[in-house]
């Protein structure tokens, strides 16, 4: 089979099928975790394998020689701990065990791109059932991955991006049918896509997402370089809080060839951990005993600084970190700190202090109330604004969110502005209804980014807001104070209504008649 015989659509569905052996048994947000892992699992199998017979069509019986070679590999697999040995065992008692030793295994070989991936997952947990029912499970798991048409092989199915897009398509779906708990980890891709081109990331761009989720807006920027110009010098920073998802994210990234990250586990607001230097005020280890560190060789600990940050944080989080923040030792809340029960610029201004001080540019999904409400939030966004880092506010139509329905809005940030105003969009009419999702199409998002380009008002759609402007309304964001979308009403031409009714009037009438003439013919008068 040639790869152009290759479909998409029939991996995917092939994947999603899978999904079928622990529909009804297992909540979807447990175990998208096992199918996507597996996916990876049959992944980097069938790439070991396949350049395992190569080597061995090439250098015959020099298993010494074949063996040196595989070392080499992206992803380097102990023997046994592969998909095929878990096949091949699949009906005898301790599947989930076998699984967990080849992950471990796997991931000690390759311990500097998989540390602590397979920690957060286990095949041998009890979520599964007792023992006997998760045995036929992951039994069925293995056979369902088993099937030819999840062959993942490179010389089957040719190009990388085959196995990112199905792992992609997993995500989205276990977004769809997760409810609130989908905004965790994905971003849906019209917004993504929105976004990285609103950010026209380049060749040579440092790209942070400090609340990654999957991944899938991080690796969006970094695919649009790689449309524009072909090239893959760029790289990619990210930081998530769950473990699942930080894992979910690494392995995306690794599945989408974008070896050139560097995705960190922890809290972004309590501990971020993309720093600009490794260097901390702690003491040495000098022969077992601790020693503290001379002062010409300590150096302070900042932010690390990004060309591109982008992110969809949680919205409005209650326990975001407020205790802290005052101490904060990178200064973020120097504006202000954020209300205790609202998050959104806790995240706002973790971002706006990571962007480099020349061409730093951002965008972030955020809850309309981000844009009006007051007090603490208000004085922040003041300052903001008075800062001129404010670029663009565009308002999204309601439903596009997985989780919730309310309509949400992205802000612009630069370092650098070619003004001192504000752009303010109201795209919230331009979208595609859906049963559950209503979806941004092409053209709604051309005519945002094409307006963002001209930078100049369009009735009932854009205002470019001057700093006194939006001093006069105190500050307020909220889009319909700047565009004015009310449409006037027609007037009514009572006349025409009037000879309307009439003609009405005459036509029942008729029909009155017409309906009495019926009736007497067959015999009711």
């Amino acid at each position: 089979m040639s790869t152009t015989d290759i479909a998409q659509d029939t991996i995917n569905a092939t994947v999603w099928a899978a999904c079928d052996t622990f529909r009804s048994v297992v909540d979807p947000g447990v175990y998208k975790d096992y199918v996507l892992t597996m996916l990876f699992l049959k992944y980097v199998s069938d790439v070991w394998q396949d350049h395992y017979d190569e080597y061995k069509a090439q250098y015959g019986d020099h298993a010494e020689l074949i063996e040196e070679m595989l070392k080499n590999e992206r992803f380097v697999l102990p023997a046994k701990a592969n998909f095929y040995a878990l096949h091949d065992k699949r009906h005898s008692p301790g599947n989930g065990e076998r699984i967990d030793k080849a992950l471990h295994a796997i991931e000690d070989a390759n311990i500097g791109k998989l540390r602590d991936v397979f920690q957060d997952i286990s095949f041998n947990s009890n979520k599964l059932g007792d023992e006997q029912q998760k045995n036929d499970i992951l039994r069925h798991l293995l056979e369902d991955f088993a099937k030819p048409e999840l062959n993942l092989r490179p010389s089957r199915i040719g190009q990388l991006d085959i196995i990112g897009n199905a792992y992609e398509f997993l995500i989205k779906n276990f977004a769809s049918t997760s409810g609130k708990k989908a905004g965790e980890f994905y971003t849906p891709p019209e917004v993504s896509t929105l976004m990285a081109r609103l950010m026209e990331p380049k060749e040579g761009d440092e790209i942070c997402d400090p609340t990654c989720g999957s991944g899938s807006l991080l690796m969006k920027c970094g695919r649009l370089i790689r449309e524009r110009t072909g090239s893959r010098k760029y790289a990619l920073y990210g930081q998530e809080a769950i473990g699942s998802t930080w894992a979910l994210a690494k392995m995306n990234m690794f599945l989408h060839g974008e070896d050139n990250h560097r995705i960190e586990w922890g809290d972004t607001i309590r501990n971020p951990k993309l720093l600009d230097s490794d260097a901390r005020e702690s003491p040495f280890v000098v022969n077992g005993k601790s020693k503290q560190a001379p002062k010409q060789a300590l150096k302070p600990v900042s932010l690390k600084h990004f060309d591109i940050v982008v992110a969809n944080p949680p919205f409005s989080l209650e326990k975001w970190g407020h205790d802290g923040a005052d101490g904060d030792p990178y200064g973020r809340f120097r504006r202000g700190v954020p209300p205790r029960t609202k998050g959104d610029y806790a995240f706002i201004l973790h971002m706006i202090e990571t962007m480099k001080p020349r061409s730093g540019r951002m965008a972030v999904v955020v809850p309309h109330g981000v844009l009006f409400r007051g007090a603490a939030e208000g004085r922040i966004r003041k300052l903001l604004i008075e800062e001129n880092l404010l670029d663009v506010v565009i308002g999204l139509p309601e439903k596009l969110f997985y989780g919730t329905g309310i309509p949400a809005a992205v802000l612009v940030f630069r370092k650098k502005k070619a003004d001192d105003k504000v752009l303010f969009i109201d795209a919230s009419g331009d979208y595609q209804d859906g049963k559950n999702q209503n979806y941004l199409r092409e053209g709604d998002l051309q005519r945002i980014l094409d307006t963002v380009k001209a930078r100049k008002s369009v009735d009932k759609y854009a205002y470019l807001a001057s700093p006194a402007e939006m001093a006069e309304n105190d500050y307020n964001l909220n889009i319909p104070r700047y565009v004015d979308t009310f449409e006037e009403e027609e007037g009514v031409d009572l006349m025409a209504v009037r000879k309307q009714r009439e003609q009405l009037k005459t036509e029942l009438a008729r029909l009155e008649q017409q309906m009495t003439g019926y009736l007497r013919e067959l015999g009711y008068d």
